[in-house]
Formats: structure tokens, sequence, C-alpha cells
């Protein structure tokens, strides 16, 4: 459970860096109002939740196999998160607000339906071993809200001021990459 709860709490650290630095970003399309708060808020809701039915689509359909998608899931929030600075930079570019918004909107559903699915794909991981589905369940979203805490902690109050908007979302994908890592040396060392 240490590894899964470890892993997972790296996730949710980077997740919600990423979501308070995204906004960020935002803030320079939209302002600081209304606008850039509920494109980040709405695509992180719905990101979660669909990604949480794709996640238990998955697990069912490919038991056995979830953290391996889980590892490749955060992997590729890892690549998306060193890419969106750039990324949203483009949306900047544009001038209509209704674009912007769609393409934010758009730009940001894939990596948070990627955040979404790592619940029921680390749950099942834990059930596969044999821990009973509400202890898995309830102990994965302690150490990821545990993360998630920590994380807002640390970007509200340290990073942006000492690291930079731009530093401080390379640091959230280097807690994917490192969450990766861990978890392709546990696999390893399982067999």
């Amino acid at each position: 459970m240490s590894v899964f709860g470890g892993v997972f709490a790296l996730s949710g650290a980077a997740a919600l860096i990423y979501q308070v630095a995204w906004q960020r970003l935002l803030f320079l399309a939209f302002g600081v109002d209304l606008e850039s708060v509920t494109v980040i808020v709405t695509v992180f809701m719905l990101g979660l939740g669909v990604g949480g039915m794709v996640g238990g689509f998955l697990a069912d359909k490919c038991r056995g196999q979830c953290f391996n998608l889980f590892l490749v899931g955060e992997l590729l929030i890892c690549i998306f998160g060193v890419l969106s600075p750039n990324l949203m930079k483009n949306l900047l570019s544009v001038y209509e607000p209704l674009l912007v918004f769609l393409s934010s909107f758009g730009l940001l559903l894939f990596p948070t339906l990627l955040m979404g699915a790592t619940l029921p794909l680390l749950s099942v991981s834990l059930i596969d071993d044999g821990f009973v589905i509400g202890d898995a369940v309830g102990r994965l979203y302690y150490f990821n809200t545990l993360g998630a805490a920590l994380g807002c902690l640390l970007a509200g109050f340290l990073l942006f001021s000492y690291i930079g908007l731009k530093a401080a979302i390379y640091l959230a994908a280097a807690l994917n990459a490192f969450a990766v890592f861990i978890g392709l040396v546990f696999v390893g060392a399982r067999k």
C-alpha cells in the first residue's frame, strides 16, 4: 500500500499544482475574473468525472494491467505538463474570448481525463493484490487528497513566488515522472 499511496500522493500534488498554474496562465487570456476560474474548475471536474468512468471501464477490461495503465497515464500527464506552457501560450495569441474558452477547455480536457482515470485503475490494482475494495479506495483517496493539499499549499504560497509559474509546472511534471519511476521500480522488484 505504501508504494501505491506514495505514487498517488505525488499524482495528487502534481494535479493541484497544474490546476493552480493553468488557472494563472488563463488569467493572462481572460484576466483575473470569473471566466478563467470557470474554465479551469469546470474542465477539471468534467475531466475527473469522465476520466473516472473511462478508468473504471479500462480497469474492468484490462484486469491485471491496471497499474501499468496508471503509469502510462502518469507519463502522458507528465508529457502534457511539460508542453502545457507553450500550448497555453498559443491560446493567448487568440483574441476572441469564446475561441479562447473553447480551445482551453478542449486542451485541458485531455490531461484531466487521465487524472480522473487514476483512482479506478489504482483501486483495481490494490483489489487484485488482495485489498478489500472499501479499504483500497479509502486509502488511495486519503493519499491523493493529502498530496493534493500539499500541492495546493506549495503552489499558492511558495512555488510561484520563488521559482515562477513555468518552473512550478515543470516541477509538477517532475512529480509525475518520479511517480512513474517509483512505479517502474516497484513493478521490477515484484518480478
